[in-house]
This record gives structure tokens, sequence and C-alpha cells, in this order.
């Protein structure tokens, strides 16, 4: 047995396959969780709080929401069967992007209702991912890059509400919360730039652990949720029930197709920033197969509409730590949180402050990245038109708050509300439309003819 564990051979974290060091892995595997356990549990506490529901009810709400990310994470890591999980090293939790939609049906409609059409959207999600290769010619780099790059500039106001204090504090914008949010990125930056192996690779995690002591010492964290949380709980499936509204259905059907552009983009980051390849058409069907299936799965046990976490995708480009078995042990600890509310109740005692200056530099780096797809293909007058025009009509929209004013209510919620869904189909449509410049044109004849 001995001379079994001498011969036991360990793979290194920036190893896509095989078993690393579990004291190795461990710490990473905790940076990924911190860095998504607050956004996963935000769109379920606004939910709840929206439809209604009393105190019981929202835990139930927030443990469904983790339990769900869970399991939607260890799908995408471990794929079942062939077409089911992209294989890639993400982190799937509760979507900011469906936010304004939930908002808009729970306090419309109740939250079966609300399950309901997530049950159909994720049928729609399976849909769209059986059909990505013939589909591949609306995604080439400049349109995913567009996507990306959007979805990085779309993060930073989330980041430096953050550090601000988060929305709705009563010390929001206060010098103490920018001062705790500057220290916690001075500290991350020092670790990544300045110390080599774990500490470097887990920059993120030392940062936030740095920079809670320091919000500890001036008073900044608050214990009260987990003195009152339990310690085990589990929701029994169809909890809050289901039912079917076409109105309702639409909406979400709209937002499970762009939420798939946006895995895109992820899957293309991720593959990209962390593997230094493209993905495969397999691990883009999976992957958009993989999240409909968890959507579905969530619709019964109340858990969430899922994507991919784009914090978490930038943890991956920014470390380079891609081993599917460190993100496996994040996706058993979101699940054990998911069942024991103490644990997930301590976890969202990290003041938003520091969560804010732990993520930015996170952020930029998903900026980055949709930069590099971007410029794969040659900046040409055609090119930056349709990622300069695209950007511009996403990023536009949002900041010019109410300029949608007499549209209706639908569509004030699918297009006034995220950057990201504009952006992407602006992108698809222009890159469609515009014809190719002339040297271009010859170019592609000219590859065309060497492949044949």
């Amino acid at each position: 047995m001995d001379h079994l564990k001498k011969n036991k051979k360990y793979v290194e974290v920036t190893s896509l396959n095989g078993m690393p060091r579990f004291l190795e892995a461990l710490p990473l595997a905790i940076q990924h969780v911190v860095a998504m356990i607050v956004g996963c549990v935000t769109p379920a506490i606004i939910l709840a709080g929206v439809a209604g529901v009393d105190s019981s009810e929202q835990i139930i709400l927030i443990q469904s929401a983790l339990l769900i990310s869970g399991i939607a994470t260890l799908l995408q890591l471990f794929p079942l069967g062939r077409y089911c999980g992209s294989g890639l090293p993400v982190i799937m939790g509760a979507s900011f992007a469906y936010i304004p939609l939930l908002i808009s049906l729970g306090s419309r409609f109740d939250l079966a209702t609300v399950f309901g059409a997530q049950l159909v959207g994720g049928v729609g999600a399976v849909v769209v991912g059986l059909f990505y290769k013939k589909l591949t010619k609306l995604f080439p780099p400049l349109v995913t890059g567009t996507v990306v790059f959007t979805i990085g500039l779309s993060l930073y106001p989330t980041a430096v509400t953050y550090m601000a204090g988060g929305a709705g504090a009563e010390d929001y914008g206060s010098p103490r919360n920018w001062l705790v949010a500057m220290l916690t990125l001075v500290i991350v930056l020092f670790f990544h730039y300045f110390t080599s192996g774990i500490c470097k690779m887990a920059s993120i995690l030392m940062g936030m652990i740095f920079g809670y002591i320091i919000a500890l010492a001036m008073g900044m964290v608050s214990f009260r949720n987990v003195q009152s949380a339990s310690w085990f709980q589990v929701a029994a499936p169809m909890y809050f029930g289901m039912k079917f509204e076409v109105t309702s259905i639409i909406s979400m059907l709209v937002m499970y197709v762009v939420s798939s552009v946006e895995a895109i983009g992820d899957f293309t980051s991720t593959a990209g920033g962390g593997l230094d390849r493209e993905a495969t058409d397999k691990e883009m069907c999976g992957g958009i197969i993989g999240n409909g299936v968890a959507s579905i799965i969530g619709a019964f046990l109340g858990g969430l509409p899922t994507a991919t976490f784009s914090q978490n995708v930038g943890i991956v480009i920014m470390t380079k730590v891609v081993n599917r078995c460190v993100l496996g042990i994040a996706a058993v600890i979101i699940l054990a949180a998911g069942f024991i509310p103490k644990f997930a109740s301590l976890l969202t005692t990290i003041p938003s402050c520091v969560l804010g200056g732990a993520t930015v530099s996170v952020f930029a780096m998903i900026t980055m990245t949709g930069i590099k797809l971007i410029t794969r293909e040659e900046l040409t007058a055609r090119n930056t038109s349709v990622v300069g025009l695209s950007v511009a009509l996403g990023i536009g929209v949002i900041q010019a708050g109410g300029c949608l004013g007499l549209f209706p209510d639908w569509a004030k919620t699918v297009f006034g509300e995220s950057a990201v869904v504009i952006a992407s189909i602006s992108a698809i449509l222009l890159n469609q439309i515009l014809p190719v410049e002339r040297a271009e044109s010859i170019q592609e004849t000219a590859e065309q003819d060497t492949c044949g």
C-alpha cells in the first residue's frame, strides 16, 4: 500500500485532466467559491423580495440556487454522455442576466409561473445546443469577442458598486468602504505579481482573506444571519409548484437564447485564455445543452436559471488553473452550502467592498480577453464597425436610462436591462449584413482554393 502511494502521480493544477494534490487544489477551489457565492445567492434574494415570500421560503430559494449551481457545474466539468456538458473548466451559478425578467415575472405572477417558464426556457437552450453546429457561422471570433468585451465592460459598474459598499448600503460610497476595497485590490496585485507558486495562483483568495480581516477589524462584518441559520435543510422537489403562462414563456425563451450567446463568449474565453486554444464544436454544443438540462432540473428543485460565471472565467484566465478536479472540489463545496445554511451564511458575511476590490481586476481580464478575440481578425473598416456599433448600442442604451420608455414592458425587460443582449444581436446582424471588403473576399477565395 505504501508503495502504491509513493508511485501515485499527481498532476499540476494547470493541467486540464488528472488529480492534483488536494492541499494545493483546496485553496484554489475555495477561491472560486468565494468569488461566486454572493453573486449566486443575490438573484434568489431579489426574487424572494419582489415575490413577497416569507423568510423560510427565502432561505429555500437561496439554498436551491446553490444546489443547482453545484449540479450545473459538475455537469459542465464532467459531461453526461457525449452532448450534455462542455468538459471545460467553468463555474455555473444563478445568472444576473435574468434578474430583470425575474423581477418582472415575480412581481406580476407567482414563483410557480417563474419556474414553469424556466422549464420551457431550458428546453429552448437544449434546442439551441443541438443546432449549434449549423449556427457556428453566426459566431466567429469577431462576434464572440464583441460579446466577451461587452460582458467585461458591463461588469465594471457592478465591481465599482461593490467597492463603494453595495447598492442600498447605508454607508454606500463612504471613504471606509473605498479604503478597504483599494487595500484588497493592492493585496491581490501584490500576490499576483510579486509572489510565486500557490500564493500567486490564489491571489484573489489571498486578497479576500486579508481584506476580510481588515474589514473585521474595522467592525464591518456581521454574523447575525449565521447565528439564525439552521445547520441542515433540504427542500422538497416542486416545493413552489409549476405553472405555464404564454407571455412569461416567450420572455424566458428570448433570454435563454441570448444567454446561450453569452455562454459561447464565456466558453470561448475560457478555452482561449485558460487552455490557449479555441473551444471545439462539441464543447460548445455540450455546454449549451448542459446548461439547458441544469435549468430544467432547477425548475423542479426551485433553483434559478444558471449561466457561466464571468468572474470565475476571469480567475481561470488570470491564474491558468484549469484542472477540472480543482473546480470539481469547488462544485462540491457549493453543493454542501446548498444543504448547510450556516455554511452559506458564513460566506455571505464577506463585505461588498472586499468582494469588489478582489474582483475588479478579474473583470478587467475578461474585457482584455474580448479584445484578444476581436483582434484575431484583421481590424478592417467593416470589422471595426461591427464591434464599435454593437458595443456603442449595447452600452449606450443601458447608460441612457429611460431611452426605451415608450416601448412595451417585455421589450424594455429584454433589451433595456442588459448591454450584452443588444450588443450580441447587433454583432450577429451586422456581421451578416455588412458586405465583406474586396481584399477580404480575395483572401477568403484564395483560402478556399487552397483547401480545395
